[in-house]
């Protein structure tokens, strides 16, 4: 169990005869940030819950850093720092007297160094001797992941954190998260913004009613959606266009948009083939757009699948 920061193996959380969270197995590297999506309700918190023990398991391990949470909870807890939900603070006390604060509680020594060194790893040196009712609550969010960092863990887990976060504040988490990752810190993040996702984490992990359906890489997005992508010609005849495009065995199911546009799926190639065939026969391109696929898009496409395949179970049981 080394290499991997975080190894989840069959999760899996059973209220009377309700099934919360079924059997979610999933690992996280060193040093990336991995993200948990799902809407409301799928079981996300629940998760986060159980892999840092304030709610107990039905099922499964975790192991922290090759660390059996079960036989080596002490070890395995210091590795994390979590926010669960929004930190709280003594708002009349300065950030750094909180740190200072929850510091003193904690089981090992630290140093005010230590404190030092997470309030400029957060970017909260010039706030942090300011009242924390004084923060914005981006501020507040820094100081929460200052305060989880305290202890010096190598695994950061933070459920929703960019809740309430107006477009620069989330843009400024987001750079502060890539940072820590650059310390060798690795990041589970629980989110169902899922653009904001794609711009921040290296992979995740999609959660539908309890259930993992899908893991993958967002360099694996991006290198799908090259593969094989949506384009919109504007020509000059589109109906002339497509039966050329037919003819020719370009693209896949080309489809006429109206106002001269057709929607074609082809490779990064072919579009430059499609737009020869066009103009060697006279009809006009007067634009060519891609449409990339988002996060959101395969979102979309994944949990439409997995409920058309619940139906059906349904249906034939």
């Amino acid at each position: 169990m080394t290499g991997k920061a975080l190894e989840v193996r069959s999760l899996t959380k059973k209220i009377k005869n309700k099934v919360i969270v079924d059997h979610v197995s999933f690992e996280v590297e060193k040093g990336e940030i991995f993200g948990l999506l799902g809407p409301n309700g799928a079981g996300k918190t629940t998760i986060i819950r159980m892999i840092v023990s304030l709610i107990g398991r039905t099922e499964g391990s975790v192991h922290v850093n090759g660390h059996n949470l079960d036989g080596e909870f002490k070890e395995s807890m210091s590795e994390i720092g979590a926010i669960v939900e929004n930190p709280e603070f003594y708002k009349y006390l300065s950030g750094y007297k909180n740190l200072l604060h929850y510091a003193n509680m904690a089981r090992q020594k630290i140093t005010k160094e230590r404190i030092e060194e997470v309030v400029r790893l957060v970017g909260l040196e010039k706030a942090v001797h300011q009242k924390v009712r004084t923060y914005s609550l981006g501020m507040r969010q820094r100081l929460g992941v200052a305060q989880a960092l305290l202890h010096n863990p190598s695994i950061l887990i933070l459920d929703e954190p960019t809740n309430g976060l107006d477009p620069q504040g989330i843009r400024e988490f987001r750079d502060y998260l890539r940072s820590l990752t650059k310390e060798g810190i690795s990041v589970i993040v629980s989110s169902h913004l899922l653009s904001e996702m794609q711009l921040m984490c290296d992979r995740f992990a999609i959660i539908e009613h309890g259930k993992l359906i899908h893991v993958s890489s967002i360099d694996t997005l991006k290198e799908a959606d090259r593969a094989a992508q949506n384009v919109v010609f504007e020509v000059s005849d589109s109906d002339q266009a497509i039966h050329l495009l037919m003819e020719h065995k370009l693209g896949a199911e080309a489809v006429k948009s109206g106002n001269g546009q057709f929607t074609v799926s082809v490779d990064k190639e072919t579009i430059a083939a499609v737009n020869q065939l066009l103009v060697t026969n006279q009809i006009k391109v007067y634009g060519i757009q891609l449409v990339t696929a988002t996060l959101e898009d395969r979102f979309l496409e994944l949990t439409g699948k997995g409920r058309k395949e619940e139906e059906a179970s349904v249906l034939s049981s």
